[in-house]
């Protein structure tokens, strides 16, 4: 007969005794069972005492996480977090050395606990340490478990920020300018300050006083990359915490010491694979550097204003007056009005009305001048080539570019704020110091091309941006490595490739809708299905790596979770880092058997995205999470690491319930081999009839292999 669903069997360790083996009941108060168990090897003051696990964080139970024990976990009875944290108080304030850095070690490890934070906070310990980091007395390995702890505590989000003296940061500041400095103390130093910046208005100012731009760009330099990945970070909290009149400033100072190309060469181009925080930092980078334009695309033209009507008439005067006639020929309005329409203006008499919808604004007048000026050769080209061709047959260049604009902001998301855990930076645009504009301009090429290809009319305008659209989402997926790759992609991109691959794509949805090929889907669904199923429950077997959810994703802690090969055990356990590789059942202490499993619940309706509502939860961060609920009333929270890894494990959580799959994944890869399996059947026939009632038809061995390398 199974014990009772509040009964837990855990051992109980004590420094120089015999482990206690006991039965937990989980309705008991914490407190009499820390007395009996104390009451077992003859400790008195059981209220000093607390239980702590064993292994993994090692942190301490509460009444509010003691649901979390499993059967089977080996817990340790520890002094109270009141009481460590009085010890430890006193100790790193004694004058012996040895006793001292052994104390801050020790509090630089405890203070991850959200319990012990509380208690050695409330005694005024955050205040302590800042102490000791002012006195610039500590150096080596004690500064650096003094700074830990101080960032550790911090992130726990007890105290404010704003509380932090000048003196303190004037020191932390200090370690990122000192040209020679301990790594760890660095990283920790570098990490502060971004929280310093992120977590507080007040504090931006002061770290932006004294945080030399210089001084950063100079940590990009070095070999080790998660010091990059710290500069970078802070590079960007400075520059998305700056008030909008000092953003294009800073853009200006960080163009002058050449960030870009030191990002480019240290960075990218270095001899190290770029990590996950990496990426995403430079992602980051990326977004804040295009949300510059987003001023000047939410600016509308003033037909009013002189200046920026010269800017139409250069246009006008490149195109048509040629570099020896600087001051242009004067001409009835008729004939400038001709200019007009050539150039593709839509309105022909007074083109600056074209420039007033927002977006894009006057940010397709700068990218316009931009070609003309700096690619002026193509810009005449295309304007001229343009001008020769049918009336009909025309590609207007003043409207494509105005429509192009838009487009590129939209595909670039020019305007919105960086998404949590995204990592899509494109190496490209670090190579040029005008890459948006050089961008528009390899893009204006294209579309030139391809409404010569399309043989467009006016009528067909749409369409026509239809296509460039999806010639260059498809070109930036590639992540060309420079302007000249970007290039090469769109030339193997052209019309008849963007038509071959719509046609192989909707082969299966929009080729095969006869009443014959229907039923033969209908056939072969049950057995590609049950194939996906078994790949799923195949990629479950292998596990998979998942980050815990923290306040500081760079210092991350992981965890393994992966399905027994009889599909009845899901065993899971704590990583210190992401694995190389598969994580052997051994290493994975925690396991739940599968018939004890409920249900799977995704994205708002899991436990840990509604306990973290508050926080406002990133949007990608959502879509990424599932749990699963399992007996009693218990739960195992994922957040996948990318969109993949969620398709395939809530899929094979499914089928391991017995439940429909329903990811786009599941509906991708059930068309693309329904697709490939018919194409194998219909190859020798020529016509397909189904009888009316048609005979049961054997299960078939597939004809192909369905493995998947998505890396």
């Amino acid at each position: 007969m199974p014990p009772p669903a509040d009964i837990v069997k855990v051992a109980i360790e004590w420094p120089g005794a015999n482990a206690q083996l006991i039965e937990m009941d989980q309705k008991r108060p914490l407190s009499s069972i820390i007395r009996e168990v104390c009451d077992g090897w003859s400790l008195s003051g059981s209220e000093q005492f607390a239980l702590r696990y064993a292994d993994g964080p090692q942190l301490y139970i509460t009444e509010q996480s003691r649901g979390e024990i499993k059967n089977g976990t080996i817990l340790r009875l520890a002094i109270s977090p009141a009481r460590a944290a009085r010890q430890l108080l006193e100790r790193i304030q004694s004058h012996g050395i040895d006793a001292r850095l052994e104390a801050l070690k020790e509090l630089a490890k405890l203070s991850a606990d959200p319990t012990f934070a509380t208690e050695f906070i409330n005694m005024e310990g955050i205040a302590t340490l800042a102490r000791l980091v002012e006195s610039g007395t500590h150096f080596g390995e004690m500064l650096a478990f003094t700074l830990t702890a101080f960032l550790e505590l911090m992130d726990h989000g007890i105290v404010s920020w704003d509380l932090i003296s000048l003196s303190f940061i004037k020191q932390i500041a200090g370690y990122v300018n000192q040209p020679m400095v301990d790594v760890s103390i660095l990283q920790r130093s570098l990490a502060i300050l971004e929280s310093m910046v992120l977590n507080s208005h007040s504090l931006y100012h002061r770290v932006a006083q004294e945080i030399t731009v210089g001084q950063l760009i100079g940590h990009l330099q070095v070999s080790n990359q998660e010091i990059q990945t710290y500069a970078i970070a802070l590079i960007n909290a400075l520059f998305l915490k700056a008030p909008e009149d000092r953003r294009q400033e800073m853009a200006s100072t960080l163009a002058q010491k050449h960030l870009r190309s030191i990002i480019l060469n240290h960075v990218i181009r270095g001899n190290r694979p770029i990590k996950a925080e990496m990426a995403h930092q430079l992602y980051v980078l990326q977004v804040l550097t295009f949300n510059l334009l987003e001023e000047r695309m939410m600016t509308k033209m003033d037909p009013n204003d002189q200046a920026q009507r010269d800017i139409i008439f250069e246009l006008r005067r490149i195109a048509f007056d040629g570099e020896n006639d600087p001051t242009g020929t004067e001409k009835r309005k008729a004939m400038y009005t001709k200019d007009y329409k050539m150039l593709g203006f839509t309105n022909h008499v007074n083109p600056a009305m074209d420039f007033t919808q927002t977006p894009p604004g006057m940010l397709a007048l700068d990218n316009m001048l931009y070609l003309a000026k700096v690619h002026q050769d193509t810009y005449i080209r295309i304007v001229l080539e343009n001008s020769s061709r049918e009336d009909k047959h025309e590609c207007p260049f003043g409207r494509c570019a105005i429509e192009l604009t838009r487009m590129l902001c939209e595909i670039l998301q020019v305007g919105e704020l960086p998404n949590e855990g995204c990592n899509d930076y494109h190496p490209m645009f670090f190579t040029h110091d005008r890459a948006w504009e050089e961008f528009f301009c390899v893009c204006i090429q294209l579309l030139n091309k391809t409404w010569k290809e399309m043989r467009a009319t006016a009528e067909d305008f749409n369409k026509v941006m239809q296509v460039v659209r999806e010639q260059i989402t498809r070109a930036l997926a590639m992540k060309p490595a420079s302007i000249d790759q970007l290039k090469n992609k769109l030339r193997g991109l052209n019309y008849s490739e963007i038509l071959r691959l719509r046609q192989s794509e909707r082969m299966s949805q929009d080729d095969f809708q006869s009443p014959p090929i229907i039923e033969l889907r209908e056939r072969i669904q049950p057995e590609i299905l049950e194939l996906i199923k078994q790949q799923r429950l195949n990629r479950l077997c292998e596990g998979s790596c998942f980050r815990k959810l923290g306040n500081r994703r760079r210092q991350e802690k992981f965890w393994f979770c992966r399905l027994s090969l009889n599909h009845k055990v899901l065993h899971y356990g704590d990583l210190d880092e992401s694995p190389q590789g598969e994580v052997p059942f051994e290493l994975l202490s925690d396991k739940i058997p599968v018939s004890d499993i409920k249900s799977v619940v995704t994205g708002k309706d899991c436990p840990h995205m509604k306990e973290k509502s508050a926080l406002k939860q990133n949007k990608e961060v959502l879509e990424l999470a599932f749990s699963v609920l399992y007996d009693p009333d218990e739960t195992l929270n994922f957040v996948a690491p990318n969109k993949y890894e969620y398709c395939i494990w809530t899929d094979g959580l499914c089928a391991l319930l017995g439940r429909e799959m329903v990811s786009d994944l599941t509906r991708s890869d059930l068309d693309t081999l329904i697709s490939m399996e018919m194409k194998l059947r219909l190859l020798d026939l020529e016509n397909i009839t189904i009888p009316e009632a048609p005979p049961p038809v054997p299960k078939e061995p597939s004809s192909y292999n369905f493995t998947y390398n998505y890396s």
